[in-house]
């Protein structure tokens, strides 16, 4: 695939693409600026706001409301009013940590990991915002990555980064993880460095790979399926979107390139567009 769309302004860390399904919008965020992003399907009608604090992730509630992950805690935000509410806290006694990657379950409940600002061993965790209740699902993350979902509903796709591991966990009806993480897609051989994924209809998961150049297709066992050469050196993460949902958004980053990589790369940063022939799915709805 040679041509690309770029959308957006060039973020410093580019992360978490959700699409609205009810307003028909694309949502991001550039997370050291603590900045929410959206624009409509072509990139369009663009708006932002301001956290005041680093934020990384959301979800959607219903049509004028969304969950938004920050550094120290979830927020409801009113997207009309551009105003929030914070739900609960989400380690707002720990100055070393902020929100990473995090995506809505089939069952309705938001999983959110947290990392620390300079990447400090196993400073983060993983969370579950399940009936009103955040609990601590997994510790300790250096890099919390990956977080997507199949089809079925019977996985859960994590990752830390540093590992260089993606792992698949259980879900009993109810969406609880159930026995222990299974190594789903090692890149350990490969020295690829595992960033946001998501899943399609198929139930094929697509990894945006760091500093890799690339976002790559996995079948359900892991194997790998496809690669797609992308324009930029770190691609985040893969969200999809658009009326029929065969369009894939992918964010990116700026962050610690140098100069002479920059200007090879001037849509560092950049939304990545890319019209497939496969289908993803709606972001399911969060259950408050």
């Amino acid at each position: 695939m040679d041509e690309f769309k770029f959308i957006g302004e060039a973020c410093t860390l580019g992360e978490g693409p959700l699409w609205h399904p009810l307003r028909e919008r694309l949502y991001w965020f550039d997370i050291p600026a603590g900045k929410l992003m959206s624009c409509n399907a072509e990139g369009g009608q663009q708006r932002s706001w301001l956290f005041g604090e680093a934020a990384s992730a959301a979800g959607w509630v219903d049509r004028d409301t969304l969950l938004v992950a920050t550094a120290s805690g979830l927020q409801k935000f009113d997207i009309n009013r551009g105003t929030w509410d914070t739900l609960c806290p989400l380690e707002a006694d720990n100055k070393i940590t902020r929100s990473n990657d995090g995506r809505v379950a089939p069952d309705g409940s938001f999983w959110i990991g947290t990392m620390g600002y300079n990447l400090e061993r196993d400073a983060g965790a993983y969370y579950r915002y399940a009936k009103g209740q955040l609990n601590k699902i997994l510790s300790p993350i250096t890099v919390p990555n990956s977080t997507c979902f199949s089809p079925d509903k019977k996985w859960a796709y994590i990752s830390d980064t540093v590992k260089r591991l993606i792992w698949r966990w259980q879900l009993d009806g109810e969406g609880n993880p159930i026995d222990e993480k299974q190594v789903h897609i090692d890149l350990r051989e490969k020295g690829a460095i595992p960033d946001g994924s998501v899943c399609d209809a198929e139930g094929f998961l697509w990894n945006a790979q760091w500093d890799g150049w690339k976002i790559v297709r996995y079948d359900p066992d892991g194997k790998e399926e496809r690669v797609i050469k992308l324009p930029v050196q770190r691609p985040t993460c893969p969200g999809f979107g658009g009326t029929d949902f065969k369009r894939l958004y992918i964010t990116s980053a700026r962050d610690g390139l140098s100069d002479d990589a920059l200007a090879a790369q001037p849509n560092a940063g950049k939304i990545i567009v890319i019209d497939l022939d496969i289908a993803g799915m709606a972001e399911h709805q969060i259950k408050l």
